[in-house]
């Protein structure tokens, strides 16, 4: 199943480095400079979505438990592959970032001292991902999981993140 995450606001997902004094944290980029949301995270939302069917079979067969991996596989999730190569062969990557600022204030109403920190976050852009080996009896509820996916990175409850999930293209569906 193919799928396009459309982001409605700006986003961030941590590539757990910062950028020195300029900024706190940075996002995760590829070997071309530009964002994706790896699978494992993805694979992370959609399973939290899964487990609120409370369809047990599901969760396991698909996403795993313990020491057994599921069946489904998630890849990164990327812009578009001729809009990749268009941004990379015009040098456009730092069109797709900004930095935003935050502090923290106490209850006196004033910002804390030292609470200054600043993000780099990306704009909003779609990216493509696709989940692979989805057993036939689970495909509606793979839909609806993925579908209720509405927010994703840091700050989101912020306002940071927020997206809508639709699926574009389906695989031949086997058991």
């Amino acid at each position: 199943m193919k799928y396009e995450v459309k982001f409605l606001d700006y986003w961030h997902l941590s590539s757990g480095l910062s950028a020195g004094a300029k900024l706190d944290s940075t996002v995760t980029r590829d070997e071309n400079g530009l964002p994706y949301i790896p699978g494992k995270t993805i694979k992370g939302l959609i399973r939290e979505m899964a487990e609120l069917t409370e369809n047990f079979d599901f969760v396991t067969k698909c996403f795993g438990i313990s020491n057994e991996i599921g069946l489904c596989h998630f890849s990164n999730i990327e812009i578009e592959e001729n809009t990749k190569k268009f941004i990379v062969k015009n040098s456009l990557q730092n069109q797709l970032f900004d930095e935003i600022a935050s502090t923290k204030i106490g209850e006196d109403g004033i910002a804390e001292s030292g609470s200054l920190r600043e993000i780099e976050v990306v704009v909003p852009i779609s990216l493509f991902g696709e989940i692979k080996n989805i057993p036939n009896e689970y495909k509606q509820e793979m839909i609806k999981a993925l579908k209720k996916v509405k927010r994703m990175g840091l700050n989101r409850n912020r306002g940071l993140g927020r997206c809508f999930i639709n699926v574009v293209g389906e695989e031949k569906w086997e058991k």
